[in-house]
């Protein structure tokens, strides 16, 4: 009888050390995921923000660790809301331009978007270039009759040092709008936004057309 109760006991601490190895198990692959999951977050936002890449390739074990993904949580969500408001901010520039406008525009911007004065000799194309902590957007407004080509003007900004995130356009009327997103390759160099928006003025004489340059 004493033989088996021994082994009634043994089994069960047998059993429960499993169950605590298991239940160890399942934490570490469940920060392994969380880690992964952060790195790539991480990568999608740009490396001009450096304080997102300082993370260890060891699994977090410590409150420095999980600190440290908190920061790239609370950075990437920073991050997400600029983005969001620059889009709003492109819609209600397309909106206006909706609205009719003639000439062509050209703006450059360091910082926030800067609206171009409206002014009766104002016209399409419009182009504007906003470059800001390693990203460079830029927005242009064409006739239907004289559009920009899409390929050319993502080729420029390849050629000047960006990466192209995402491109689109959309045709409203006789007008053709399109906004491209990008981010520096080598942040330590940068972008040159002047550089492109004379680039791009030089695809809207190819398509025929004079702009006339402004610069705010």
């Amino acid at each position: 009888m004493k033989s088996r109760r021994q082994s009634g006991r043994g089994g069960a601490m047998v059993a429960d050390g499993g169950c605590k190895m298991e239940r160890k198990d399942v934490e570490k692959n469940r920060r392994l995921h969380m880690k992964g999951l952060c790195l790539k977050l991480s990568s999608l936002v740009p490396s001009s923000d450096h304080h997102l890449r300082h993370y260890s390739s060891s699994p977090p074990s410590s409150n420095k660790d999980a600190a440290t993904q908190l920061d790239q949580l609370d950075s990437a969500a920073a991050y997400i809301k600029q983005l969001r408001g620059r889009i709003d901010d492109l819609k209600r520039r397309k909106q206006a331009a909706v609205s009719g406008t003639a000439g062509c525009s050209s703006s450059i911007s360091t910082g926030d978007y800067k609206r171009a004065p409206s002014t009766a000799t104002t016209a399409l194309p419009v182009i504007e270039v906003r470059h800001q902590d390693g990203t460079l957007d830029v927005a242009l407004a064409s006739e239907a009759g004289r559009p920009f080509q899409l390929h050319e003007v993502i080729a420029v900004l390849e050629q000047e040092g960006a990466e192209v995130v995402s491109a689109s356009f959309s045709v409203v009327g006789d007008k053709i709008f399109y906004t491209v997103h990008s981010q520096a390759l080598y942040p330590r160099i940068g972008l040159e936004a002047g550089r492109v928006a004379h680039r791009l003025r030089g695809l809207a004489t190819a398509a025929a057309v004079s702009p006339s340059v402004l610069l705010t």
